[in-house]
């Protein structure tokens, strides 16, 4: 990563990269810088998505979040599944949406 780099990484994207009884990340910080931009990006590009899917489908904000957490998952070469429930509750906070039920197992299947 380059020292001119002014990107923060949020706390609770890192979390995602540290082991269960660990500190620290043993992830490089390029490889979660590229991870985390990947993620606030699709973020960001579901937006439009999800007012769509609100509008037109009639449906709460909790299923279209759900939605697009399912369709994250699919999408397994690019997103785990901790970074889709990173990028749905950071989508859930572009849109002013209480932030998805995580502890629901619907969410979480």
């Amino acid at each position: 990563m380059s020292a001119d780099n002014q990107i923060e990484i949020p706390p609770s994207f890192i979390a995602l990269h540290i082991a269960p009884g660990r500190s620290v990340t043993t992830t490089p910080k390029v490889l979660m810088l590229a991870r985390y931009e990947q993620c606030e990006d699709m973020a960001s590009l579901l937006t439009e998505h999800a007012q769509t899917l609100l509008d037109k489908e009639n449906l709460t904000p909790q299923d279209v979040l759900l939605r697009c957490y399912r369709g994250l998952l699919a999408d397994a070469e690019n997103f785990n599944a901790p970074e889709a429930q990173w990028v749905v509750t950071r989508l859930a906070e572009f849109m002013g949406w209480p932030w998805p039920a995580w502890g629901d197992e619907t969410l979480c299947k």
